[in-house]
């Protein structure tokens, strides 16, 4: 059915009327053949809601730079986009299985305050190192509760679990765990740090190994054995206990490795108290030649007091972030 004439006459009038305002506003764009068609922009549609099936943030794969080799590992988009939609600058953001800390670094780099929550050292020390090489200098202020602060405490921790107590120690002179003890025979080595003498040559290994007690000159002379086995430059003999001589001789007769920084004792022993009192390995100085750990790709933060992360003593929860 046709419309009157006039009637037809007033709707041409206003949809010239409406195409000429928006030409005007710079809401046309042109085909090749003239045909107008409307700009849109995202902010001005309504869009849909979010579903919770989530398929635009891939997993990390192989090559990720964020990747840091966690088996469970989580993207940082898919841990930004929780965080945003769930709380706000300034909330207080909780992950009690954190895993290698996907969760409190986002919600540190988006202004949060966090709590992270994990039930091995290992976990807790792979956390320090992403946040340090993340952060840097911007990082807020945090305290780790739960981690042996003097020699009493780190008694009862090798008292409690020797092989979380080998993970700290093996932490505080910067080294990677070697393996999970508990899941492959022991080999004898607790931890590896592995650094260049410059930048095209083969990359030189030290092995660290831990004791609680009941340490001898026999380790010592094993240890030895250890470091011919797996080509280390340097050995690193770490434990509660004090040394005795026969053990300290038995080291010196191993010699110096010798490199474009000096000369560096071969064997070296070194207690809990020195580690505790500020005390490190003797070797090319870290900040220049240490690639023992892959680094979080840098990012800035937005500071502010943390309150950290904690080591619970019991936790039955699955692998974290």
């Amino acid at each position: 059915m046709e419309l009157p004439a006039t009637r037809a006459a007033t709707i041409c009038a206003l949809c010239k009327e409406r195409m000429q305002r928006l030409h005007d506003q710079g809401r046309l764009i042109y085909t090749k053949s003239g045909m107008p068609r409307f700009k849109r922009y995202l902010d001005e549609m309504p869009g849909r809601p979010i579903t919770t099936v989530w398929t635009d943030i891939p997993p990390i794969n192989s090559q990720a730079q964020e990747r840091l080799g966690y088996p469970t590992q989580k993207p940082e988009a898919l841990l930004e986009r929780i965080i945003r939609a769930s709380s706000n600058e300034g909330d207080t953001v909780l992950d009690p299985f954190c895993g290698c800390g996907t969760t409190i670094a986002v919600a540190e780099r988006l202004g949060r305050l966090w709590i992270g929550v994990d039930i091995t050292y290992l976990a807790v020390n792979l956390m320090k190192r992403r946040l340090a090489d993340t952060f840097r200098d911007e990082l807020s202020r945090y305290e780790v509760i739960g981690d042996p602060k003097d020699l009493s405490s780190a008694a009862a921790l090798a008292e409690e679990n020797r092989y979380d107590f080998e993970w700290w120690a093996v932490d505080l002179v910067g080294a990677h765990p070697a393996q999970d003890k508990k899941k492959g025979a022991d080999t004898g080595i607790d931890g590896y740090i592995n650094f260049f003498e410059d930048e095209r040559g083969k990359a030189k290994t030290i092995v660290v190994q831990v004791k609680s007690g009941g340490v001898n000159r026999g380790q010592i002379a094993t240890l030895k054995g250890d470091m011919e086995r797996e080509g280390a430059v340097i050995g690193v003999f770490i434990t509660l206990e004090e040394p005795t001589r026969p053990m300290r001789e038995e080291a010196a007769v191993a010699g110096f490795y010798e490199s474009p920084w000096g000369k560096h004792p071969r064997l070296q022993i070194l207690t809990v108290r020195e580690l505790l009192d500020g005390k490190s390995i003797d070797y090319p100085p870290e900040r220049h030649v240490s690639v023992t750990y892959r680094r979080a790709p840098r990012a800035r933060g937005k500071k502010a007091e943390q309150i950290g992360m904690g080591l619970p003593v019991e936790n039955s929860g699955q692998p974290g972030q």
